[in-house]
């Protein structure tokens, strides 16, 4: 009869413990899990015919992503260089985009899109604009004078 009221306690007590409240993270859990990545590109960028620019396309991980993810890069009437990159997990988060315009590429605004396809997940993508402006005209010494 001890022996059984000792296990009836005991189930009790344990019963009791397993029903009280646990203090959650502040991260909103307690084992949070943050396995995302968004691609940060620049808001705008402006080139003039016949020239380029660098810009920077950044990989903004969260705090448990570690996978390596494909850039993809796609436009018309301009050019990107590279077309992709895969940005390793041990890799800085950085890339270097140059994007030019031919002499003869029309003014206006042209869009770039950017894809970001990890090992495994889901991917994802945006896109970001380049304005192509006409070339300044340098005015000739002479001409200046007149």
């Amino acid at each position: 009869m001890k022996t059984l009221m000792a296990v009836f306690m005991a189930l009790i007590l344990m019963t009791a413990s397993g029903c009280q409240s646990t203090k959650a993270s502040k991260q909103g859990g307690i084992a949070p899990v943050n396995e995302q990545f968004n691609i940060v590109v620049p808001t705008s960028s402006t080139i003039k015919q016949g020239a380029g620019t660098t810009v920077t396309v950044s990989l903004n991980r969260g705090a448990y992503f570690k996978r390596d993810v494909k850039l993809a890069f796609e436009t018309q009437g301009i050019h990107v260089a590279p077309n992709n990159v895969m940005v390793k997990a041990s890799d800085t988060p950085d890339v270097f985009l140059q994007i030019t315009a031919d002499k003869d590429a029309a003014i206006g605004e042209y869009s770039v899109s950017v894809k970001g396809t990890p090992t495994s997940g889901e991917p994802t993508s945006v896109k970001f604009t380049v304005k192509v402006e006409a070339p300044e005209v340098v005015k000739s010494s002479t001409e200046a004078a007149k």
